[in-house]
């Protein structure tokens, strides 16, 4: 038997977890179903990786008002002045 040389760069690693859930089956079918995934494993990783993904646009929310940016809009606009219109 021969051993098969795999060049470094075309090796990769994808940190993965093996569980068991109990799962509503049709939850899970439904989610297979409009995510439009091939097994119930990329339902589960889609939905997972869309709720984080809803939950950090929410977060940034509150930094709304909060005062992080500090400086002056029409000061700052001012670099882009309006062209003035020419007289007829």
């Amino acid at each position: 038997m021969r051993a098969i040389a795999i060049p470094p760069q075309s090796c990769y690693l994808i940190h993965m977890k093996r569980t068991n859930l109990v799962l509503d089956e049709r939850l899970l079918d439904e989610a297979t179903r409009v995510l439009g995934a091939k097994t119930f494993s990329g339902a589960v990783n889609t939905a997972l990786e869309e709720v984080i993904r809803l939950k950090r646009i929410q977060g940034v929310s509150q930094f709304f008002g909060s005062g992080i940016w500090k400086g002056d809009l029409a000061e700052m606009r001012e670099d882009n002045p309006r062209r003035q219109r020419r007289a007829k």
